[in-house]
């Protein structure tokens, strides 16, 4: 079972590298496993060429393997804890979301699929990006707490999101991405400004 689930992880992980939804060192991605343990990538993961090895294994009791997982490990131990429907986890930091957030309070959809599938996200704010990692953990878990959503687009860091499907996970992070290019795009176009077509 925790070789299928690698597997899988791995490719998730390509396809995301592919998009720019995670970088070279920047992002995070696991699932639950049972009750109490989850496998998530390593702290010096590359994405685009990750092996078994790049996944750990974590229990909620602390030991000497937390030391290599990613810095995300907490959050989503604490995302597991508390939001029984979370199997699989990621943070990304898509361009186009990113951006958007810095200037925006909440992301409207403009296309159809955004529309359909996100309909309204709103951006939080962290405060001091100083004092963030030390808050992260609770203030994640909270936010899905407190909102019908499965996820949570912070202003300067990126997105977390959550669901009980990989492969929805990863859709549901490309719809939000494209539709934040287009909104983008059209923004530039009502400026005036040229942009690249890429």
């Amino acid at each position: 079972m925790e070789a299928h689930i690698k597997q899988e992880l791995k490719a998730a992980s390509l396809s995301m590298f592919s998009k720019n939804f995670v970088g070279i060192f920047h992002g995070s991605i696991s699932s639950k496993v049972e009750e109490g343990k989850f496998i998530i990538n390593s702290r010096d993961a590359v994405f685009d060429n990750l092996s078994d090895k790049d996944f750990i294994e974590l229990y909620t009791k602390k030991d000497y393997r937390w030391t290599n997982a990613s810095i995300d490990a907490d959050i989503h131990l604490n995302i597991y804890q508390y939001i029984s429907e979370a199997k699989y986890i990621s943070y990304s930091m898509a361009p186009y979301m990113t951006a958007y957030a810095l200037k925006h309070d909440k992301i409207v959809p403009k296309d159809y699929f955004g529309d359909q599938i996100i309909n309204e996200l709103a951006v939080y704010d962290p405060g001091n990006f100083n004092t963030w990692y030390s808050r992260a953990k609770d203030e994640i878990q909270q936010y899905f707490a407190d909102h019908d959503s499965d996820m949570m687009l912070i202003k300067g860091y990126g997105l977390y999101t959550y669901s009980r499907d990989l492969k929805t996970l990863i859709k549901k992070i490309a719809i939000l991405e494209n539709s934040c290019k287009i909104l983008h795009r059209a923004i530039q176009e009502k400026n005036h400004r040229n942009f690249p077509i890429s």
